[in-house]
């Protein structure tokens, strides 16, 4: 069997590099698939037959829906158990890395990760001011057109009635179904539905929990990531196999590196998943889809989960598009994301998520970009040293996202306990605020024949790996300018606070203007049209405006 699978991982790690071809955007690909290791078994969750099949050829007769390409702005509950300590993300990891400040910070609060490990700080969490209505209220208040939340994360706790994971919120922890009670929230708001799915690299994320300290009075004393089912008589999770959670029970990997090998095909570094977890995360991801009937699915993997090791891959993303036609009368409405999407044919046949980042130039394919204010799992020091992005900050990205076909998915960290801060609430509300005066230039719109004007959009800002360039982005300011479109109305939004007259260059006398006005303000805007560009003048009381400012160009 080793030397099978040794085998098969040449052949995945050749496919990766001599396979992919270039493609034009209304050809539907010739794509031969990989040669998986494990294919799902009878066993397993049945896929919903239909259109698609899973394979990438068929796979590429996916058309993003409407809906999604009209919301432009959703938010995300990206909460759970790591919030608890309210030490940041990674934390289920961190607390294990002997040395690092989270292993520090989790001796100071709970003790030796020996005698108190993860599972047991999903045992303390209780989410007792967790209001589902409430921030689903609160969100589509801010303008958010989707609402999406995270069903596990690497730590691989499932949150919900989850029938493949016994670490779930029903059983333990809060001892409620999250995602049914947001999903149920969400319905009655008359927003769409998300859910991300990030429990495929707990294999490799708990590695560090199978370790032992190497100096001080615990040197060699393990964590509690070796622990097995036997070892919890008489303690809280008694009948419980920490195992289900930990996913340890294997050859550690021996590169460490664990971005080196998030995509699986570090075959020299990474103890690869065996048969039953790849199955189980397959099993787990249709559990979810087909008790939640959700709009979006989100996996934070490059490309989908366990790819390319498992067919189980392609199985779930075809199952999801079948079942969305049958959930809506023969129309796919179903949106699936993806990371690191480097072949055309990935990104049509599913959606290109960005992390933390934003392309320089107009997508071909509607895509989206996941970012927070803070850090992906409630800090406490991030709020301590104000480090919260501004609600400025946030409509800056969402217009520059917008007007390259994009949208925004913005994540709000929750405490623990289900609350939000008050700095927090205060940029919310700033979000909010923006949106219900110029949300006309974000909403149904399409990118004009260009994106924007000024340094930034003519500078090269290469995305890193899965995205993480949206720090290198530092000069809206009002010499910035970015569009949006709908008909024969073009957006342009001034990025930063307009005191002086500006020449937008893309409008010379080939644009036929009939009116400039700015939503918001009953003041008349004075501009001119010249033959290098539109001239347009600051207003006299500039208070009466929210910046960004947004100008409505209607041409004739």
């Amino acid at each position: 069997m080793k030397s099978h699978i040794s085998q098969k991982k040449g052949a995945i790690i050749a496919y990766i590099f001599s396979c992919f071809v270039s493609l034009s955007s209304n050809t539907i690909a010739q794509i031969t698939d990989p040669d998986f290791i494990y294919k799902i078994s009878e066993n397993a969750e049945k896929m919903k037959e239909g259109k698609f099949e899973p394979t990438w050829q068929s796979l590429q007769q996916y058309e993003v829906p409407e809906w999604f390409r009209n919301a432009k702005f959703g938010m995300w509950t990206h909460w759970g158990p790591q919030c608890q300590p309210q030490r940041g993300d990674w934390y289920a990891r961190g607390m294990y890395e002997e040395g690092s400040w989270q292993y520090k910070e989790h001796i100071k609060q709970y003790g030796h990760p020996s005698e108190f490990g993860f599972k047991d700080v999903i045992n303390e969490w209780k989410a007792e001011k967790w209001d589902p209505e409430a921030i689903v209220e609160l969100y589509k208040r801010t303008g958010a057109r989707y609402f999406v939340a995270m069903a596990n994360h690497h730590d691989n706790m499932d949150l919900w009635d989850s029938q493949y994971q016994p670490w779930n919120s029903v059983n333990m922890g809060p001892h409620r179904d999250i995602i049914g009670e947001y999903e149920k929230a969400v319905r009655k708001n008359g927003l769409r539905f998300g859910v991300t799915f990030h429990a495929a690299h707990a294999w490799l994320f708990y590695e560090p929990a199978r370790l032992a300290d190497t100096n001080g009075d615990k040197k060699n004393v393990h964590y509690d990531g070796r622990l097995m089912k036997e070892d919890g008589k008489g303690k809280w999770w008694e009948g419980y196999d920490p195992q289900d959670l930990y996913a340890q029970d294997h050859a550690p990997s021996a590169d460490k590196n664990i971005h080196k090998n998030w995509h699986w095909t570090n075959a020299g570094g990474t103890t690869f998943p065996d048969r039953k977890y790849t199955e189980n995360i397959y099993n787990r991801t249709l559990d979810l889809i087909n008790r939640y009937k959700p709009d979006l699915l989100y996996f934070d993997d490059t490309v989908l989960p366990l790819y390319p090791l498992s067919d189980g891959s392609l199985k779930t993303a075809a199952h999801f598009y079948n079942s969305s036609m049958e959930w809506n009368n023969g129309k796919n409405e179903a949106v699936l994301t993806g990371k690191v999407l480097t072949e055309d044919y990935q990104k049509k046949a599913i959606l290109w998520d960005i992390e933390k980042g934003t392309p320089n130039e107009i997508q071909e394919n509607p895509w989206q970009v996941c970012t927070c204010i803070g850090s992906w799992h409630y800090d406490i020091g991030v709020y301590n040293n104000n480090r919260y992005k501004s609600a400025e900050t946030v409509i800056r990205q969402l217009i520059d996202v917008v007007s390259k076909n994009g949208n925004l998915l913005l994540n709000i960290p929750l405490r623990g306990d289900g609350s939000f801060d008050e700095k927090e609430m205060a940029i919310v509300k700033g979000i909010g605020d923006w949106m219900a005066v110029n949300s006309e230039g974000i909403y149904d719109t399409r990118p004009w024949k260009v994106f924007g004007e000024g340094p930034d959009a003519e500078a090269v800002i290469a995305l890193n790996a899965q995205g993480f360039n949206e720090g290198r982005i530092k000069n809206f300011t009002e010499k910035e300018i970015r569009y949006t479109s709908k008909g024969k109305t073009v957006y342009a939004f001034v990025m930063g606070k307009n005191s002086q007259s500006m020449l937008l260059k893309s409008f010379g006398r080939n644009e036929k203007i009939k009116s400039v006005t700015c939503p918001g303000s009953s003041e008349k805007v004075k501009w001119t049209q010249k033959t290098n560009g539109l001239e347009i003048h600051p207003f006299k009381k500039q208070t009466v405006m929210i910046a960004p400012v947004c100008y409505k160009i209607t041409l004739r």
